[in-house]
């Protein structure tokens, strides 16, 4: 049986309860199932939701058996015969996987301190909630085949792993310092330092109507920053240094990726994915002893007498593994444009949903900003063949 996607739709729909928890909105179960094409489901399900009182509440997951060839399946018939299911599960539990991290991570942080707290470690640890997923698969019978790397190419991830790190542990400083919507804001700027890698250090030239689009990019983020209540400079430093390691993360991965005989060493998106998380992970470790060490002991009886900080920890550790492999599998579905499209929804539903789940500040002048900035993002990803289209 095909474990991969059963156990992250469980755990997604598990912690939403958990999440939602800490607020003062009502109480929900989330009814919902990931189906992927290669997985073979089990009817009638049961999991145990537990929230902070101590009571517990059962979801009733539902999953028909799916193909194990592993093509899309198709809703035969009428007016959705050519709808997508998978893929649709895919973009959901991503969206929803997403937005469920921002708000456990920011709670977990607040709970923790905020940015003078344990921001280094909170993001330690939730890689490594996601090793535990990961190596869990790989034990589990028959739950997902283990890669067959070398040395060599485990040598080879290091920059990998090294930018994911970076990437990961300055997003969470800076969700830490500021608003999550202020963080996402600037986040959404991360072409502009893609752009300017690629032309300058990886010799990949950029084409003019790309560059041209950067000034709306960074306008829209200098103008949602304006009257941004929930401003912090660190905030903003923090994104911008997230932004770098993303772009350099996605240059060094199609480096590595373009090594002969790797992708059929590693067997799977799913293997690629875990074995950068545990590197990422051990790299973690010495920066989290050499930042906040002084304090473990602070910070495990924080963990062991606040609910709201290990409650929230675990799920978003959990959040994070699971949203970013269902990201990679559905960017791997689909085309340039739809990438882009989707991309540019999820922040739009981030940041407004999350803005409002914590009560942040969604003052008009911050929202046309977003809007200019996310507008921006979106017309970098498509420029270029919208020149093409219209030069043929």
């Amino acid at each position: 049986m095909k474990l991969t996607s059963t156990f992250a739709a469980i755990t997604l729909c598990a912690g939403a309860a958990s999440a939602f928890a800490l607020q003062s909105a009502p109480k929900s179960a989330i009814q919902h199932m990931h189906r992927d094409a290669a997985f073979v489901g089990r009817k009638n399900s049961v999991a145990n939701t537990i929230n902070l009182s101590g009571k517990s509440s059962s979801v009733k997951l539902n999953a028909e058996a799916a193909g194990a060839s592993g093509d899309a399946l198709k809703v035969k018939g009428g007016a959705l015969s050519n709808i997508d299911i998978p893929l649709t599960l895919y973009f959901a539990f991503w969206y929803l996987g997403n937005y469920y991290y921002n708000i456990s991570n920011k709670l977990c942080l607040q709970a923790a301190g905020g940015s003078t707290g344990f921001p280094m470690t909170i993001s330690g640890l939730q890689l490594g909630v996601g090793c535990l997923y990961a190596i869990f698969l790989w034990i589990a019978p028959d739950a997902r085949s283990k890669p067959k790397v070398s040395v060599d190419d485990i040598i080879k991830m290091l920059p990998v792993a090294f930018c994911m790190m970076g990437a990961h542990s300055a997003s969470v400083f800076a969700l830490s310092a500021g608003a999550v919507s202020f963080g996402q804001i600037v986040k959404s700027s991360e072409p502009a330092f893609a752009a300017v890698l690629s032309q300058f250090v990886y010799k990949k030239k950029i084409s003019k109507a790309k560059w041209a689009c950067l000034p709306l990019i960074i306008g829209g983020v200098v103008l949602a920053s304006v009257k941004e209540l929930d401003f912090a400079v660190s905030a903003l430093v923090s994104g911008c240094i997230a932004n770098l390691f993303a772009a350099f993360k996605g240059n060094e991965n199609k480096k590595v990726m373009d090594t002969p005989g790797l992708k059929d060493r590693i067997g799977s998106v799913g293997n690629q994915f875990a074995i950068t998380t545990i590197l990422a992970f051990l790299m973690s470790i010495p920066v989290m002893i050499l930042k906040e060490g002084s304090k473990f002991g602070e910070f495990a009886n924080l963990f062991k007498t606040s609910p709201a900080v290990w409650v929230n920890l675990i799920m978003s550790g959990v959040y994070f593994y699971g949203y970013n492999e269902l990201a990679t599998m559905t960017l791997k579905k689909t085309n340039a444009v739809t990438q882009s499209v989707a991309n540019t929804a999820k922040r739009v539903i981030v940041i407004v949903g999350v803005a409002l789940v914590l009560g942040e500040s969604l003052a008009p002048m911050k929202l046309i900003g977003c809007g200019i900035g996310i507008g921006g993002v979106f017309l970098y990803s498509i420029i270029d063949n919208l020149v093409k289209a219209k030069a043929e």
